[in-house]
């Protein structure tokens, strides 16, 4: 009798992206295997590879999909930049395992059409709500502007994954960012 489980998987590339979230979450990026991943999956310990070559491969289309999700919850929030800033840290709290890949460069090929394609759809989303701030009479600097703010909340986010925060900020991400992030975008 032959093991045919990896030819009737259904969508075996999705199942393999859901179990490498499952193992970043538990052992983080640097520490996935693609025969560990492929025993979460449930399949031959070659279906990883032959769908992604090689760990680099999964963990690019981990961050192009992550990048994806964090575009469509930053265009959720409209033009609102507090909101967008808020988004931008919800999706980290709630996303970890894609936000740990997103943002390692050495863990994914920087070159790869897709992740760069879904970058900029992220980048994109992120300036719709820098464009809306008032520039006070001076020339708009939407590409700086983008930067200063994804710069905030990104560190805001890192630092409440690694809890480096003040107990005073509270215990909601959502609202303490908020909090945080009014001060600058008022």
């Amino acid at each position: 009798m032959t093991d045919t489980r990896a030819y009737h998987h259904g969508d075996l590339r999705r199942a393999l992206l859901t179990a490498a979230l499952e193992a970043v979450e538990e052992v983080g990026p640097g520490a996935l295997s693609l025969r560990d991943l492929a025993r979460r999956a449930g399949v031959s310990h070659a279906a990883p590879a032959h769908h992604f070559g090689d760990k680099a491969g999964l963990l690019t289309a981990l961050a192009a999909q992550g990048f994806d999700l964090l575009a469509q919850a930053l265009t959720a929030a409209g033009d609102d930049l507090l909101e967008a800033g808020v988004a931008y840290v919800d999706f980290a709290v709630t996303r970890r395992a894609y936000f740990e890949v997103m943002f390692r460069p050495e863990l994914h090929r920087a070159d790869d059409a897709e992740l760069i394609a879904a970058q900029g759809r992220a980048a994109a989303a992120l300036r719709s709500g820098v464009a809306t701030l008032p520039t006070g009479g001076a020339p708009a600097d939407t590409d700086r502007d983008a930067l200063a703010a994804w710069s905030i909340a990104h560190g805001f986010a890192t630092l409440w994954l690694a809890n480096a925060l003040p107990d005073r900020v509270g215990d909601n991400p959502r609202e303490a960012a908020r909090a945080v992030l009014r001060r600058l975008a008022p």
